[in-house]
């Protein structure tokens, strides 16, 4: 996908939802980030892995929460936006009754897992934070499989989070609230190139 360098948004939000309903979904999915479409590929199986990783973590430590994998979410309250979340970490039923697309006011964490595509560095480092802050996700957990690290954002205040902590994997990785987890990334390891 071509980086447009201009501020002006790609096209309407219901042209995107119109597109994205009619897409195929077999190679990719799409999203509508800062007026912009993109293209995010499926996951392979060590990206499933490590959200169900994720997934397994959090439930022995915050079984009243759900790690919803691939949420659709409303990003961008200002200027419309539409996040396909690896994992978004809520009480259960939080999404029920509203569609492909949900708000994100219940959502205490989104997670990100790296795909190994060109995208992956405008979309999940630079993009993907400011959406999440500016919907005012508490904590936003990126797994970069690049890097083989772990970066936690957290405090969101005026569109960005005022905490980011990185640690490369085989770290003890806190989770602040409301999440409140700590995950020891070692068994990350396994699942880096």
């Amino acid at each position: 996908m071509a980086v447009m360098t201009t501020d002006r948004p790609q096209m309407t939000l219901e042209a995107f939802e119109a597109i994205a309903t009619t897409a195929e979904r077999e190679d990719v999915t799409l999203e509508f980030i800062n007026g912009r479409i993109g293209v995010k590929p499926v996951p392979d199986g060590d990206h499933g892995e490590i959200i169900r990783w994720v997934s397994k973590r959090c439930m022995q430590h915050r079984p009243d929460l759900w790690l919803y994998a691939e949420q659709g979410l409303r990003v961008e309250r200002y200027r419309g936006g539409h996040a396909r979340v690896d994992g978004a970490l809520a009480a259960d039923e939080a999404f029920a009754g509203q569609g492909e697309w949900a708000d994100p006011d219940a959502v205490l964490m989104a997670v990100e897992v790296t795909s190994y595509d060109a995208d992956t560095h405008q979309r999940d480092r630079v993009e993907k934070p400011v959406a999440y802050a500016e919907a005012g996700i508490p904590v936003y957990l990126l797994i970069d499989r690049d890097a083989g690290a772990v970066t936690v954002h957290s405090e969101p205040e005026d569109g960005r989070y005022q905490s980011v902590v990185t640690l490369s994997y085989g770290h003890e990785v806190v989770l602040p609230q409301p999440v409140n987890v700590t995950l020891d990334t070692e068994a990350l390891k396994r699942y880096a190139r």
